[in-house]
């Protein structure tokens, strides 16, 4: 499949959807108000698709949904309030939708936050927010992507996969000394457990499932790092950064794919160890599907009640 793919590292989000229809298509795209999300979004709604950004900050979002129909006016575009650290405020989202759901891109993150910090619920907030909440969100639109008969969910991992698994007995920090980097990392190697989980229990609802790095891009994410470190032959624009998004959201070129990693466009490899840099590939324990089971497994117990 990957061979098949004529898009790499330089492609735009614009030039994955080229010639690429997606109307009648609803779409939710998390954080998609901002960095990568704000292409992603944009990159989908002129493709076609009716698009709904969830946001913390609606009225933040709702700005930049203006720009988008300055350029766009006939794009379909709403937002909707989602805090993906309560699981309350995802209950209320999930319950106020009722449409089919072609796509779900839980592109959503926070990265690297120096103190400890939890959710409402206890979560380590990275933990929390990266891949609790979108693990609960899709818990709670399930039967909304099966009505769509053949919906995709897009998971935006990380190169921090690379960085840290997830540790099974103390994920929350209470006794292993807390690391933004680690945590974080952590986060990521779920997002990509996530996906592989959701194509392992769903796949008789026609539901795919693939994750993502989408590579170094400077953004809002690294408020806490001092700023983007990458080189700059590395590092990508925004609308470079979407492009494996919207690929495995929108591409037929990667239609009934499932519980793959991609990395500028293409399947990553699977590696035993990180090296030294720069940084290419899944973690073994990434996809490892007894992984993916115990994960699902424990993310449904800190859900504690199915949404």
């Amino acid at each position: 499949m990957a061979s098949s793919i004529p898009f790499g590292f330089s492609s735009t989000a614009a030039e994955v959807l080229e010639g690429v229809d997606l109307s009648g298509q609803n779409v939710i795209v998390t954080g998609g108000a901002a960095g990568i999300g704000f292409e992603t979004s944009r990159a989908l709604a002129a493709a076609g698709a009716a698009v709904t950004i969830a946001a913390r900050r609606p009225h933040d979002a709702e700005r930049a949904v203006a720009k988008m129909r300055q350029a766009m006016p006939a794009a379909r575009l709403s937002v909707r309030r989602l805090d993906l650290a309560d699981l309350s405020s995802i209950r209320e989202f999930t319950e106020s939708w009722d449409d089919p759901l072609h796509v779900l891109v839980n592109n959503a993150g926070v990265m690297a936050i120096p103190e400890l910090q939890r959710s409402g619920q206890g979560q380590e907030m990275q933990f929390a927010t990266n891949y609790l909440g979108h693990f609960a969100l899709a818990l709670g639109l399930r039967q909304y992507l099966a009505s769509a008969n053949g919906a995709r969910i897009v998971s935006v991992a990380s190169t921090g996969n690379l960085f840290a698994p997830v540790f099974w007995d103390d994920p929350d920090f209470r006794f292993i000394p807390y690391d933004p980097l680690l945590a974080y990392g952590q986060s990521k190697t779920a997002c990509i457990l996530m996906s592989l989980g959701i194509t392992n229990n769903w796949a008789s609802d026609g539901i795919t499932s693939n994750a993502l790095n989408p590579g170094a891009i400077a953004t809002g994410l690294q408020r806490y790092t001092g700023g983007l470190r990458t080189p700059e032959h590395l590092r990508k624009t925004i609308e470079q950064g979407a492009s494996t998004s919207v690929l495995l959201a929108g591409s037929p070129l990667v239609g009934g794919v499932s519980g793959r990693y991609y990395d500028d466009c293409q399947e990553a490899p699977v590696v035993d160890e990180r090296g030294a840099g720069p940084f290419k590939g899944v973690a073994r324990y990434a996809v490892d599907p007894q992984n993916a089971f115990r994960l699902w497994e424990m993310g449904t117990r800190m859900i504690s009640s199915p949404l």
